[in-house]
């Protein structure tokens, strides 16, 4: 059996992070990893290709090699999917779709033969088993959430790592909170499953072997939705196996703020060779936070709690939302302050939007504001349900909120504040051949071509002179600013 495994091409959004790869010569943040674990589930004696159309083009070749075509995908791939789609359709392949997309709207896909819904752990062996009977099924599902422990280490070998900034794994899956417009606890349920310490690190030891060195984003729902099983057997051990081989990768995560009221959890991290996460702050106005229940963010000092993991060594990025029925007129001014005094370089900003099933899109649908589809696309200034504030004037506020902090000024001046209060981490830091390239090329555009270069190199001095071991950091924000600018000049 020949089984291609397509992963759809990624529009330019603040996180596809098109713009500052180019800087390093890469071609995408990191490889497909659903579709890696998949492939290792398959048959051993199955034939795999995996085809990322983030860094390569998917020749007619391919396609007729195959006996089928897996495909999966989110909300925002939905163009580059359908294209697949008719690709594959033009040589009569079976396509079998797969992942969070079809998950929930599977039916939006007609032209897809098999659906293989939920975790693969569960479903895929009964697609595998009805097509070895010839027996297939049109679709597949369940509404049990697997044990983890059974997911196998993903097949690295199908990809090209030097095509990838940085390599995606996974510890855990759910979420114990329950944000109405979040689609995570319909996907991955509210109860955290994990893996093993010893599971874990043998999939750290297969990217060692494989040749990996660098970044790792694990790419958790909440990565400490079990706090104690972390402390005292996934963190100890990964501070062991670090220590052990000199520190190979450093660490990002997910995680919800309540992170910053556990000073213990906190060091283990730090200590382990984390050195940023992820957080859902949302909004600085308590009434959307309470609207929206989003608890854990409720009644407490935001701003105090970035800064608390900032100097702990766990530089913060966030996401934002805008367009939350509670919301003032005066929100983006708001938004905009708030993002400036905490020192959040990456703030990725988005108007809100009501996935299929969540508790967001129930309500709208009840109250008849639902409209369509959301686009996943959270720099579109597309919303799927009717606003309480104007449209109009939300998407002008959004647009105005994200060209200001995203303007060199604003933006140069935040990277400042982040240097002020970061700690830089005491395990080693390894400068790639990569990294001297990256620094010339923001010279030559960041220093001598783009607007606001003044800035550029007002942030250069002050880093190289006043924080010198902040500098290859302050040149990697510099970097990523003249991504954002470029995606927020589209909005």
């Amino acid at each position: 059996m020949n089984i291609l495994l397509v992963s759809p091409k990624t529009p330019t959004t603040f996180w596809s992070f098109h713009n500052a790869l180019k800087f390093i010569s890469k071609k995408s943040s990191e490889p497909p990893l659903g579709l890696l674990t998949v492939a290792a589930m398959l048959p051993k004696e199955w034939n795999k290709k995996v085809v990322d159309l983030n860094v390569e083009m998917l020749k007619d070749k391919v396609i007729r090699w195959a006996d089928y075509v897996f495909l999966t995908g989110m909300n925002v791939h939905t163009t580059s999917i359908h294209q697949i789609i008719k690709r594959c359709k033009a040589y009569d392949k079976k396509i079998v779709g797969g992942g969070p997309l079809f998950t929930t709207d599977h039916q939006e896909f007609p032209e897809i033969d098999y659906f293989v819904l939920n975790e693969a752990e569960k479903t895929l062996p009964m697609f595998v088993n009805d097509l070895e009977n010839g027996t297939l099924q049109r679709i597949y599902t369940t509404t049990e959430f697997p044990d983890i422990a059974e997911t196998p280490i993903p097949m690295w070998e199908l990809v090209n790592f030097r095509k990838y900034a940085s390599i995606s794994i996974q510890y855990s899956r759910g979420c114990p909170f329950n944000c109405d417009f979040c689609n995570v606890t319909i996907l991955n349920g509210h109860k955290p499953r994990t893996k093993s310490a010893g599971q874990f690190l043998a999939e750290l030891d297969s990217l060692y072997l494989n040749g990996w060195r660098g970044a790792i984003f694990i790419v958790d729902d909440n990565f400490i939705g079990n706090k104690a099983k972390l402390k005292r057997d996934v963190l100890p051990a990964m501070i062991e196996w670090s220590r052990k081989h000199n520190y190979p990768f450093r660490f990002m995560t997910e995680v919800s703020i309540n992170l910053a009221d556990d000073d213990e959890l906190v060091q283990l991290m730090a200590d382990a060779g984390f050195d940023a996460a992820f957080i859902g702050i949302e909004t600085p106005n308590d009434e959307s936070l309470a609207e929206c229940g989003k608890s854990q963010n409720q009644s407490r000092d935001l701003i105090g709690a970035v800064k608390k993991l900032q100097r702990k060594g766990i530089a913060v990025s966030a996401g934002f939302i805008v367009g939350f029925d509670s919301d003032p007129p005066s929100i983006f001014k708001q938004q905009m302050q708030f993002i400036q005094n905490s020192g959040i370089v990456t703030a990725m900003v988005g108007l809100l939007n009501a996935p299929t099933g969540t508790k967001l899109f129930h309500r709208m649908k009840q109250e008849n504001r639902l409209l369509e589809r959301m686009s996943g696309d959270n720099t579109d200034g597309s919303m799927n349900f009717i606003p309480k504030m104007n449209y109009d004037n939300l998407k002008k506020g959004y647009k105005d909120l994200v060209t200001t902090i995203y303007s060199p000024k604003a933006y140069y001046e935040r990277v400042k504040t982040f240097l002020m209060e970061y700690k830089m981490p005491t395990f080693p830091k390894k400068i790639f051949w990569r990294d001297i390239k990256a620094l010339f090329r923001s010279i030559w555009v960041l220093g001598l071509i783009e607007k606001g270069k003044r800035y550029y190199w007002r942030l250069f001095f002050y880093s190289l002179f006043r924080c010198p071991e902040k500098f290859p950091l302050a040149i990697t924000m510099a970097i990523y600013g003249f991504h954002f600018r470029r995606v927020a000049a589209t909005i």
